[in-house]
C-alpha cells in the first residue's frame, strides 16, 4: 500500500482514540463532581457540616476538625455509605483537648480511742507509705484504717508543709478530725478542760504553717457547776447578774431574753452542768419579774434556795404581794427566802464591827479588823496561808468576843472568796459582805456568788463588785508585746507588703497580709507599736519620706479597719534612711521598700499593770514593819499618726 493511502488512515485511527480520551475524562470529571455532591450533601443531613469534601478523580477526600476521634470515624463511614468507602480518603483532624486540670488533693484524719482513720484523694507522687509510719509515730498506734486513693498528678505547692503540720496535730489532739490540703487547713477537736483547750490552741498556733490558712476549733465540756447559781441585782448601778448559770441552749435564751427586758444591754450566762429542776430557766424568769416588780434588790438562786431581799424603805403592802405572788408561781422544787431590811440605827464607829481581808496586785495579803476568838483567829491564819501564800499574809486581828453568831464562818467564806480574785478586797459586817476587785477568771463573779450563797445561808445579803480583766486571764495565754511585734513581723518576712508603683493603696495581695496580721494580732492586749515605712533611694528624698509615711498610715487605717483594738499603732515613714539592701542593684532596692512593725514604749509595756483602779482602805494603820497595798496606774500611750501632708508622684518604686 502506498503510504499516501495509510497516512488518511491514521489520521483517523488517531483523531478517535483522542475524542476518546477526551470523552473519558469528561466522565471522570461527571462522575468524580456528583460524588462529592451526594457525600457532601449526606454530611449536611447527619450534621457534619464542619466536614469539607473533595473530589481528587475518583476518589473523595475529607477534610475538616472533628470535636473528637468518635465524630471523625462515623463521618467516614457516611461517606462510605455514599461511595464505594475504598475511595474515601479520611485527612481529617482532631480538636486538642485541654490538658485535664489536677484534683484537690486533701485528706482528712480522724483519730478517736479506737484508733486512727485516713480518707481522701493524694497525688500518687507523694511517699504514702512513709507519711503511714510517721501518723503510727505520732498517734502512738497501730491501727490505722487507710481509705486513701491516689491520681496521677504531681504533689501541689505546700503539700508537705501541710502534712507536717497534721502530723504534728494529730500528735497533741486525742479526739479529733483534721482536714489537710495545700491552700487550708481545719481542724476540730474536743479537749478535757477549758485549760486543756488553751494549751492545744496555743501549741497549734505557734506551729501552725505560715503558708497556708489555718482554722482552729476546740471544744472543751460543759463546766460543771455547783452551786448552781443566778444572781440578779437592781439598783442604783442598774440591773445586772452577778452570777448567771443556765441548764441548756434553751435555758438560755430564755433566761437572756428576760435579761433584756429587764434592761441589761449585753447579758452574759454560762450552760452548765449541774442544774437543780429542768425547769430552772423558769424559776429564774419568775423570780427577775417578781424583783424587777419590787424595783430594787436583789434575788438570788442557789440550787433549790430562792432568796429575795428588797431595798430599805420598801413599801410592806408591796413587798408582801411580790412575796405571795412568787411562791406561788416558783416551780415546786424551789424554795423561797424572803427579807426586808429594818431600818438602820445610826451606829458609832467603834460598836460596828467589821472584818476585811485585802490583795494587793504585788501578792501580799491583809486580815485586818475583829475576830471572835483565838482559836478562830489561827483558823483564819491558817486559811489564808494555805490560800494566798505562807509568805505574802500579814494578819493584824482583833478578838472580840462579844460578836455576832456565825461571825468566823463568815470570814473564812471572805477569804474564800477573795482566793477567785487577783487582787481586790473584801469588807465583812454583821449584815452584808461586800467583794470588789479585779480577776483574770471570766467566771470568778459566778463563782463567789455561789459561794456566798452556800457558806453565808439563806437570805443573806451580799455585794459583788468584780472586774474581769482579760489580760489576767492565765487561760488565755496572751502573748507578750514582744511576743506580738515578733508575730507580725514574722507574716511579713513569710508574705511581704508590696505596693503598686506610686501607689499608697493597699493591693489585693498586701490586704490578705494585713488580714493575718491582724489575726494574730487580736489577743494582744495594751502594747504599743511603730508601724515604720521605708523606701529605697530612687527618686526625691522628700518625696520617699512623704510617700513612705502615707503607705504606712496605709498600712495603720487596714489594721484599724480589722478591729485591731489591743494594740496603739504610731505610723511613721523614714523614706530611704535605714537600707537592709543595695540600692545600686534590683534585689537590694526592693528588699529596702518594706513595712516593719517596732515595739515602743518599752518601760510603759513593761510596768505592771494591775490595779489600776484599786483602793484598799483598812480601818487600823499598819505598823511600819507591815506590807502596804499599792496600786501602779495602767501605761497607756496614745496613739499617733505622722501623716504625710504631700502627695508623692512621679516616684519609680
Amino acid at each position: 500500500m502506498r503510504i499516501t493511502q495509510f497516512l488518511p488512515i491514521l489520521a483517523a485511527i488517531l483523531t478517535g482514540a483522542v475524542l476518546s480520551l477526551a470523552a473519558a475524562a469528561v466522565g471522570a470529571r461527571t462522575i468524580e463532581t456528583m460524588s462529592a455532591h451526594a457525600v457532601e450533601n449526606q454530611m449536611n443531613l447527619r450534621g457534619y457540616e464542619w466536614v469539607d469534601v473533595q473530589g481528587d478523580g475518583l476518589q473523595i477526600v475529607l477534610t475538616g476538625t472533628a470535636p473528637d476521634e468518635q465524630t471523625q470515624l462515623a463521618a467516614q463511614r457516611a461517606a462510605g455509605h455514599v461511595v464505594d468507602p475504598a475511595r474515601v480518603m479520611n485527612v481529617m483532624s482532631v480538636v486538642q483537648k485541654e490538658t485535664i486540670p489536677a484534683p484537690r488533693f486533701s485528706i482528712e484524719i480522724l483519730r478517736n480511742d479506737d484508733g486512727i482513720s485516713l480518707i481522701g484523694l493524694v497525688p500518687s507522687s507523694w511517699d504514702h507509705p512513709d507519711f503511714i509510719e510517721q501518723l503510727k509515730k505520732a498517734g502512738g498506734t497501730g491501727s490505722i484504717a487507710d481509705f486513701l486513693e491516689k491520681a496521677d498528678y504531681p504533689s501541689p505547692e505546700h503539700w508537705d508543709v501541710a502534712m507536717e503540720f497534721g502530723l504534728e496535730a494529730i500528735g497533741l489532739l486525742p479526739r479529733s478530725k483534721i482536714s489537710l490540703a495545700a491552700d487550708k487547713i481545719t481542724v476540730t477537736a474536743l479537749a478535757d478542760s477549758k485549760t486543756q483547750k488553751a494549751s492545744f490552741e496555743k501549741t497549734l498556733k505557734e506551729e501552725r504553717p505560715k503558708t497556708i490558712p489555718v482554722t482552729i476549733e476546740i471544744s472543751a465540756p460543759r463546766p460543771v457547776i455547783t452551786p448552781f447559781t443566778v444572781r440578779f441585782l437592781m439598783d442604783e448601778m442598774g440591773p445586772r447578774f452577778d452570777a448567771c448559770a443556765a441548764e441548756t441552749p434553751q435555758g438560755h435564751a430564755r433566761i437572756i431574753a428576760a435579761a433584756r427586758a429587764a434592761g441589761i444591754a449585753d447579758p452574759n450566762c454560762t450552760i452548765g452542768l449541774g442544774a437543780p429542776s429542768a425547769q430552772w430557766a423558769q424559776a429564774v424568769e419568775t423570780g427577775m419579774r417578781a424583783l424587777q416588780e419590787l424595783g430594787s434588790g436583789s434575788v438570788t438562786f442557789s440550787d433549790g434556795d430562792v432568796s429575795l431581799i428588797a431595798t430599805q424603805g420598801t413599801s410592806e403592802a408591796l413587798f408582801d404581794k411580790v412575796v405571795g405572788e412568787l411562791e406561788a408561781d416558783l416551780p415546786p422544787t424551789f424554795t423561797l427566802h424572803s427579807i426586808l431590811p429594818e431600818p438602820e440605827v445610826a451606829e458609832t464607829e467603834n460598836a460596828r464591827p467589821e472584818f476585811t481581808v485585802t490583795r494587793s496586785p504585788e501578792g501580799q495579803t491583809q486580815l485586818r479588823g475583829r475576830i471572835a476568838d483565838e482559836r478562830s483567829k489561827l483558823a483564819t491564819e491558817a486559811l489564808a496561808r494555805a490560800a494566798f501564800g505562807a509568805q505574802s499574809v500579814y494578819s493584824a486581828m482583833r478578838v472580840d468576843d462579844s460578836l455576832p453568831e456565825g461571825w468566823s464562818v463568815r470570814a473564812m467564806a471572805a477569804i474564800e472568796a477573795l482566793s477567785q480574785l487577783s487582787q481586790g478586797a473584801v469588807t465583812m459586817t454583821a449584815n452584808t459582805v461586800d467583794v470588789r476587785g479585779q480577776t483574770g477568771d471570766p467566771n470568778a463573779k459566778a463563782a463567789i456568788a455561789g459561794l456566798l450563797s452556800e457558806k453565808l445561808g439563806e437570805g443573806q445579803n451580799f455585794n459583788i463588785s468584780v472586774d474581769y480583766i482579760r489580760k489576767l486571764d492565765p487561760v488565755l495565754n496572751l502573748p507578750t508585746p514582744a511576743d506580738c511585734v515578733a508575730n507580725a513581723n514574722q507574716i511579713l518576712a513569710a508574705s511581704k507588703i508590696v505596693f503598686d508603683p506610686g501607689s499608697t493603696e493597699l493591693n489585693a495581695a498586701a490586704n490578705e497580709t494585713v488580714d493575718r496580721i491582724a489575726e494574730t494580732l487580736k489577743d494582744c492586749e495594751n502594747v504599743d507599736m511603730e508601724i515604720g515605712a521605708y523606701s529605697d533611694s530612687q527618686g526625691g528624698e522628700e518625696m520617699n519620706l512623704n510617700l513612705s509615711a502615707q503607705r504606712a498610715n496605709a498600712v495603720l487605717d487596714g489594721l484599724l479597719m480589722r478591729r485591731v483594738a489591743g494594740v496603739s499603732f504610731t505610723a511613721k515613714g523614714y523614706g530611704e534612711a535605714n537600707p537592709i539592701g543595695d540600692n545600686e542593684t534590683e534585689e537590694g532596692r526592693e528588699a529596702n521598700r518594706r513595712i516593719e512593725f517596732k515595739l515602743i514604749g518599752d518601760e510603759a509595756a513593761e510596768a505592771p499593770t494591775e490595779g489600776a483602779d484599786a483602793t484598799d482602805e483598812t480601818p487600823e494603820a499598819a505598823p511600819d514593819d507591815a506590807p502596804t497595798d499599792e496600786t501602779v496606774g495602767e501605761a497607756q500611750a496614745d496613739t499617733t499618726d505622722d501623716t504625710a501632708d504631700d502627695t508623692a508622684d512621679g516616684t519609680t518604686e
